[in-house]
């Protein structure tokens, strides 16, 4: 049973592995990879003399690490608000509602984010106005852009990680906020020195593992909202990968890039793993 799974995963995952040679070649689609000229390190060479590399690199981890708290810190303020509902459909509804976006792609929420913001006649802006502050042009300023693609990220994904909270929070021990109510303690110090705690491990567990995305700002979110203008602030590595390599045609150095990528993301996944290992003797096996 486990056979045709494991064919797939190594024509589509391994498989393709094999072009990480290019990084270390000048690759000629017409020549192949056996027959491309080997240049070593040079494509890495290059890379690291491109003006702009050094901003992509700063723009991928600070998007990233942003939409990591980000997508930590919502899902358990949300989740813990949930749980003092006592109105079970009322309950379900605003978890289905939030939950919808996760299942919806960039490409349709790209075009609302589009028209909501839009300068001119998007809602956002129509509202400032009626408050007398000058329209925004959020797709299109360095000062807004990042901000714009964390919060969309957390519009999209946090319905997911809330349900997560909400199932943790069902594995506390009732008998504990008994104990906490008969010692006097509010709703407040109830969810301070009771929920808390008790979502601690899995709020552990998915902090460490989203460490592996420190590199990951979200390739389909940022090709759907970026344009020229805010490249400055909202180019990652992986639409520089894109350019480079799809539309430069710049095969080798696009590729030592990804491979760069890889490595370093290898890395923070592995020290992730460990991290929750240690802390909450979460396995993969």
């Amino acid at each position: 049973m486990l056979l045709p799974g494991v064919v797939l995963v190594l024509i589509f995952c391994y498989g393709p592995m094999a072009g990480i040679v290019i990084a270390f070649q000048k690759f000629i689609p017409a020549k192949g990879i056996f027959h491309s000229d080997w240049v070593g390190l040079k494509n890495f060479d290059y890379i690291l003399h491109l003006p702009d590399i050094f901003q992509v690199l700063l723009n991928t981890v600070y998007i990233a690490l942003m939409k990591i708290v980000a997508g930590q810190l919502v899902p358990i303020l949300i989740a813990l608000l949930l749980n003092e509902l006592r109105k079970e459909r009322f309950k379900r509804g605003i978890q289905t509602l939030i939950y919808l976006p996760h299942f919806m792609s960039w490409v349709i929420l790209s075009g609302i984010l589009i028209d909501v913001l839009s300068p001119k006649s998007g809602l956002v802006n129509v509202t400032l106005q009626h408050l007398g502050i000058d329209p925004i042009f959020f797709l299109g300023d360095n000062r807004w852009f990042p901000y714009v693609l964390v919060v969309s990220e957390v519009w999209k994904e946090f319905g997911f990680n809330t349900i997560v909270y909400l199932a943790a929070l069902t594995s506390i021990d009732p008998t504990q906020y008994e104990a906490a109510i008969m010692d006097g303690a509010n709703r407040w110090r109830q969810t301070w020195h009771v929920t808390l705690p008790g979502m601690r491990p899995i709020i552990v567990l998915l902090a460490t593992l989203s460490l592996g995305n420190v590199l990951n700002a979200g390739f389909e979110q940022v090709f759907n909202l970026y344009s020229p203008v805010v490249y400055q602030s909202g180019d990652i590595i992986d639409t520089f990968v894109y350019r480079i390599g799809l539309i430069n045609a710049q095969f080798g150095p696009a590729t030592a890039i990804g491979l760069f990528k890889s490595v370093v993301s290898f890395v923070f996944i592995s020290t992730a793993y460990f991290l929750a290992y240690r802390l909450t003797n979460y396995r993969i096996f």
